[in-house]
């Protein structure tokens, strides 16, 4: 969604995405978005209550863009509460523990449930954190794969804990979702330029306050799959 907010340096955000953490609980969502967005890990986190989000503001294609993460409980009495936080997401990162096979075999009910209540085109990365466990593994990288190609997914395994791809997974989402965004701006550029009635995008931004600090590197990692 478009818009002309300020961040908080002053600089015009062109752009807020909403994006969701989805999955079991302690496959490591919280600490993948401390990581991301505060450069932060925690070894006696706490497990979500509810859903927690934060924000970062980063520059795509020399557009300035704020990520508004939502983090999700896993717990199961907090399905019917988060549910409605699906609505209006133009992303989702879908994670997985490797060391845990269960949280693997749990993601198609995720992805069931994402889709449902998401936009169609909602861009899914999927995620196996824990990568520093890799001793510990349950959940073989090809048997992930194989899933993302399956589902379309983009997929990459991830650490929180020594920041392993974490900058590159939300760089891959949130980058997947201004090309679809800028997409469709074209398309309804397009048809009000030859007669049409303008169908351009619009959508409600929601500003936050908080210290956006943009991530040292702008590098995206390529798809795994193609959709």
């Amino acid at each position: 969604m478009s818009t002309n907010l300020k961040g908080d340096l002053g600089q015009k955000i062109d752009y807020v995405f909403k994006i969701v953490l989805i999955g079991d609980s302690a496959v490591g969502k919280s600490q993948l978005l401390a990581r991301f967005a505060r450069n932060q890990f925690t070894l006696d986190s706490k497990a979500t209550i509810g859903v927690e989000f934060q924000t970062k503001t980063l520059v795509v294609d020399r557009k300035a863009i704020k990520a508004q993460i939502w983090d999700t409980a896993g717990q199961e009495r907090y399905r019917a509460v988060t549910s409605a936080y699906y609505r209006g997401a133009l992303g989702a990162m879908l994670v997985y523990d490797i060391t845990k096979r269960q949280s693997f075999d749990h993601i198609t009910r995720w992805l069931e449930e994402l889709r449902s209540h998401a936009d169609k085109n909602i861009a899914i990365v999927l995620v196996g954190n824990k990568a520093d466990l890799s001793t510990q593994r349950s959940v073989p990288e090809e048997d992930a794969e194989e899933f993302a190609q399956r589902e379309s997914l983009f997929f990459m395994e991830t650490s929180a804990l020594d920041s392993t791809n974490v900058e590159a997974a939300f760089l891959a989402v949130i980058t997947e979702i201004y090309r679809v965004v800028s997409r469709k701006s074209l398309v309804a550029n397009e048809e009000f330029e030859s007669g049409g009635k303008s169908r351009l995008l619009s959508g409600t931004s929601i500003a936050v306050s908080g210290n956006d600090t943009a991530p040292s590197s702008s590098s995206t990692p390529s798809r795994c799959c193609s959709s």
